[in-house]
């Protein structure tokens, strides 16, 4: 044998002897080759083992990334983030398609080789998988690039259908941030080649005539139009997965940031909020939502849709549970626990960052901001270093993530971390065929922080991205934008949707159904007290922003409570067939097209308002700034609907009619008050249009009072204010009427023993909590006094919200006497009627002298103008056929044990916020002149609240109406999470004693109950004041004892 290279050692195998000679190894070399040529062999075998994945990005460039077969997902993604250079990575994913020809999220936590069946061949693409409401969310400018691109994509895909002009318009700003400013022969040779629309040809000139318009408008802000424009229409971010219903009836389902969406066609037909479903399930091929029993409305409590395979089913559930993880969960879920023999249920689970996570990871980590390239950019680079940001929407107070801030917002303050059983109510349980979880889980994942390179390169142009100038203003709260296009009657007038580009979006973007999306997730989460608020800067000393911003915030409030007679009673009253065809068309055919109008209305401000900030942050004095002319064009167009406004007190005369007449409809309404949406008497919604019409009038003339005759907005704000200031006096009338015929058919309800309390002629004039002197001592009273009478009842059987009427008395002949001194009883006084004499004790001697000056007025009013059969005892009284008196006796009155300790704050009842309940429970009084000035100091918008003795600040979304706080997690809930009612509270700045060192904090207090609230700015502290002492400590009211002399 020749000689062997690359002889082996032999190792001792079991059973040699020791000492025995060792035998040589034999080589299965060839001859000529040695072992370094062998290693380079194996290497290079080892090498093709790795896959080489494609990965198509936004831009559509290529890249290829090589991955250990075993690796998991979160590997691959882990390489593209980096190579990217992308900080708000967890908005994106990699997706790939299935043999069904659907697409499927590459998971992070599953090894790739069991996800995709042939790696070689695949080809993986870059995506947004996450789509905020809310642009200004996104706080990278690189981000908003990106998002961009995804949005070219869907517009080239037919992903995103729209009007031709909304699409030409969105492709006039994509070829802005392309190639610069307008040239026409640039244009043209460009769209040649370079494709934006499916059917670029027919859209060509439109494309040409918005670009002209685009001049000096930067890449990046043309980026953050496109993805204004986009977040309002209907497809923006909707991915159809093909369903069909229990009847067979072909639909698509979405999910998005608010909940899980079907469509029919490409039009929305039901949303299921995430803080309606109780849980989500699938098995098999059959996709189930459970809801809340409470908030189901007309629906089932299950509802089931069938989908096309048990793999589609299962993709989409597991989309489902990733949106509602990242959007409304403030962490990331914790990994379930593994089973030690078997477990039931999918281990799936969102692995990533939360929104909330992810927002406070950019804010407060420093990463080091660095160029970045537009590879299809033939104009400038955007050194986002340097360069100002472009509105951020949903800075501490947006309205946006919000909550997740909605409900939540894009910054700290808001996402809702459940601290109480109801807030954990709205958190869905997710599983699927045989699992039980509550909450989506996953491993706490930890992202390496991607280290940033510079790619850029910059041009001649790029001074222009780089332009001096201070950081862009922090708007604030409420200023999301669901929609672009105002509503049919208000389409004469365009919107601005860019400085110089006017356009009219078609009805495809206009919506079908009521607005629900938020600009955010969760407007409850908890905050630290080292949590800053970021300071509005230019914005803050503009009062007309904040004023408009008001403006928004209670259009927004208020269109909800339109809902709850166009959507919420509607679908009650249909599913029973309860309301006979004529009242039915008289009630909506008034009430609808309100509605409709106020939904354009709506659109148009929250258009404007973002305009506002952009023009703000550009340091543009253009016509963005501004409200009046939006108000102007609309209010004259408020006037077309001034006959249906006079016509709502007979719409409220023949629903109390006909409830009286059709028991089935007694029976739906009386439910419908029962439930959480309809959190005031429902007649009470009948009243919102007409004290709308008196709150815009309140809004416009603190405008022209803020603005000087020389403003470019005064104008405008003066003639809406003369208009809206015409039609309020034209139907002061018609709102006094119905606000008095609202009151007495709710204490018709109220009250038991009375009947026919709706009179021709009767008014309610106030209602409070006096105690009546009887043989058995002082004893709590509720009084009613009206034009013709005066009543006095006790509270009905404990765990009832009825009032026992006790006694009436004719104000006809009545006398008032005051006198304290003999009866030794403080602010008591004498009421003489004419078959009966009363002593009651007030509680201070300021609702004594309200008592007593309303008492001789009254008295006063009936001795020259009343009419005699309104006070006869069998007119009203539904006396016991044994008696006929008009005053049951004292004897026959008993002692209420649950009168004065009741308390207000641990009462069950529903509706125990009503002004008859809290004045009991508060032992004060509320007059028909307190509830007119209450209609004009209405107020919603975002509040961080605080209690005593807590560290943690919550945002949340409060409506003041009705003398009451209503607490919900975001502007869109459909029903509040709590109430406060104010009547008795004090308000006041907190002091050094409460410790808390914060900028716009106001303090409410009832004995002990403290509450401390933190509002956004200096105009808003002052407006919560305002509109909160009136409810709590005016004239009208009754004071703490301690406050009088």
């Amino acid at each position: 044998m020749g000689e062997i290279e690359g002889t082996y050692r032999v190792l001792q195998t079991p059973g040699t002897r020791l000492g025995a000679q060792t035998p040589g190894g034999v080589s299965t070399l060839e001859p000529g080759q040695n072992l370094l040529a062998t290693a380079a062999r194996a290497s290079a075998r080892t090498q093709e083992k790795h896959l080489h994945l494609r990965v198509k990005l936004l831009d559509n460039s290529m890249e290829i990334f090589d991955i250990e077969p075993k690796r998991d997902g979160q590997t691959l993604l882990t390489q593209v983030w980096r190579r990217l250079n992308l900080t708000e990575c967890d908005y994106f994913g990699l997706e790939f398609q299935h043999p069904r020809a659907y697409w499927i999220w590459l998971e992070p936590m599953k090894p790739i080789t069991r996800q995709i069946r042939r790696p070689k061949n695949a080809l993986l693409r870059l995506a947004v998988k996450f789509f905020p409401p809310d642009p200004g969310q996104l706080q990278e400018e690189y981000t908003r690039y990106l998002f961009a691109l995804q949005l070219k994509r869907d517009l080239l895909e037919e992903r995103l259908p729209c009007a031709d002009t909304t699409a030409a318009l969105l492709a006039s700003h994509l070829l802005q941030s392309e190639i610069g400013d307008y040239d026409e022969t640039l244009d043209r040779e460009h769209l040649k080649v370079n494709e934006y629309l499916p059917s670029q040809e027919r859209s060509l000139e439109k494309i040409l005539e918005f670009h002209r318009k685009h001049t000096g408008q930067t890449p990046a802000e043309s980026d953050f139009q496109v993805l204004e424009i986009a977040r309002k229409l209907e497809m923006y971010g909707i991915r159809f997965h093909a369903a069909s219903d229990r009847e067979g009836a072909k639909i698509n389902l979405a999910v998005s940031h608010m909940g899980v969406l079907v469509f029919q066609g490409t039009t929305k037909i039901n949303t299921f909020n995430w803080s309606r479903v109780r849980k989500l399930s699938f098995k098999r091929k059959r996709f189930l939502i459970k809801l809340h029993p409470e908030v189901r409305g007309p629906y089932q409590d299950t509802l089931e849709f069938l989908l096309g395979s048990r793999d589609g089913c299962k993709n989409f559930w597991k989309i489902c549970v990733e949106y509602h993880t990242f959007f409304r969960l403030f962490d990331q879920p914790q990994p379930r626990a593994k089973a030690v023999f078997f477990s039931r249920g999918s281990s799936f689970r969102y692995s990533g960052r939360t929104q909330k996570q992810l927002v406070d990871y950019v804010r407060d980590s420093g990463v080091k901001r660095v160029p970045y390239e537009r590879r299809h950019s033939k104009t400038r680079m955007s050194i986002r270093a340097l360069t100002a940001d472009l509105p951020r929407q949903s800075v501490s107070f947006t309205e946006g993530l919000r909550t997740s801030a909605s409900p939540s917002s894009a910054d700290a303050s808001f996402y809702s971390v459940p601290t109480s059983p109801l807030a954990l109510r709205g958190l869905p349980d997710f599983r699927d065929s045989s699992g039980s979880l509550t909450e989506p889980q996953a491993p706490d994942t930890k992202r390496p922080a991607a280290e940033r390179s510079s790619t850029a390169a910059a041009d001649g142009n790029t001074r222009r991205a780089q332009s001096p100038g201070p950081p862009a203003p922090q708007p604030c709260q409420g200023l999301s934008v669901d929609g672009p296009q105002p509503s049919p009657s208000a389409r004469k007038s365009p919107l601005s949707l860019s400085p110089a580009s006017q356009v009219t979006l078609g009805p495809a973007e206009q919506g079908l159904f009521p607005l629900l999306s938020p600009v955010l997730s969760d407007a409850g989460g908890a905050r630290t007290d080292g949590e800053e608020e970021p300071k509005h800067k230019s914005m803050a000393a503009d009062e007309a922003y904040f004023i408009a911003k008001e403006i928004l915030a209670t259009e927004r409030t208020y269109l909800k409570d339109l809902e709850v007679l166009t959507v919420w009673f509607r679908s009650a009253v249909v599913k029973e067939d309860a309301m006979p065809a004529d009242l039915m068309t008289l009630l909506f055919s008034n009430i609808d097209p309100i509605y409709e109008f106020h939904r354009g209305f709506l659109r148009e401000v929250e258009q404007r308002l973002a305009l506002w900030e952009g023009s703000s942050s550009a340091h543009s004095t253009g016509g963005h700034q501004r409200i009046g002319d939006i108000l102007l064009r609309n209010m004259h167009q408020l006037k077309e609907f001034t006959s249906y406004f006079q016509r709502h007190d007979e719409v409220l005369t023949e629903l109390e009619k006909a409830t009286k007449r059709f028991k089935k409809l007694e029976t739906v309404y009386k439910e419908f008050e029962l439930q959480k949406v309809c959190y005031l008497p429902l007649n009470a919604f009948l009243l919102k249009p007409i004290q709308r019409l008196v709150h815009y009038r309140l809004l416009l003339s603190r405008l022209c009072g803020h603005y000087d005759p020389g403003h470019h907005d005064y104008a405008d704000c003066r003639d809406a204010l003369q208009a809206i200031t015409e039609m309020t006096s034209t139907l002061q009338h018609s709102l006094a009427r119905l606000e008095n015929l609202q009151k007495l058919t709710e204490l018709q309800r109220d009250l038991v023993g009375i009947e026919n309390l709706i009179t021709p002629g009767r008014e309610f004039i106030r209602e409070g909590c006096l105690h009546k002197l009887t043989k058995k001592g002082l004893q709590q009273r509720m009084f009613f006094l009206f034009s013709d009478m005066l009543l006095y009842t006790s509270k009905g059987v404990t765990g009832t919200s009825h009032f026992r009427i006790r006694g009436l008395l004719p104000l006809r002949g009545m006398l008032v006497e005051e006198g304290e001194s003999e009866r030794s009883v403080p602010h008591c006084f004498t009421i003489c009627a004419a078959q009966k004499t009363v002593v009651v004790a007030a509680s201070t001697r300021l609702e004594k002298e309200k008592w007593i000056c309303d008492l001789n007025t009254a008295i006063d009013v009936a001795k020259s103008g009343g009419d005699p059969s309104l006070v006869l005892p069998g007119s009203v009284l539904c006396a016991p056929p044994c008696r006929s008196s008009e005053e049951v006796s004292p004897e026959k009155e008993s002692e209420d044990t649950h009168g004065v300790h009741g308390s207000l704050e641990g009462q069950g009842q529903h509706r125990a916020n009503t002004t008859v309940h809290v004045c009991w429970y508060r032992n004060t009084s509320v007059s028909r002149a307190d509830q007119s000035a209450a209609v004009e100091n209405q107020l919603s918008g975002y509040l961080l609240r605080k209690f005593k003795n807590s560290n943690g600040w919550q945002k949340l979304w409060v409506v003041f109406t009705n003398f009451c706080l209503f607490f919900y997690k975001t502007h869109q809930d459909d029903y509040p999470l709590a109430s406060l009612p104010l009547l008795g509270y004090s308000v006041s700045v907190p002091k050094e004693a409460d410790c808390v060192h914060k900028e716009h904090v106001f303090k409410l207090q009832f004995k002990s109950h403290v509450y401390f609230f933190r509002a956004e700015s200096k105009y808003t502290f002052e407006r919560w004041m305002e509109v909160i002492e009136s409810a709590s400590s005016s004239p009208g009211r009754a004071r703490r004892p301690e406050d009088e002399a």
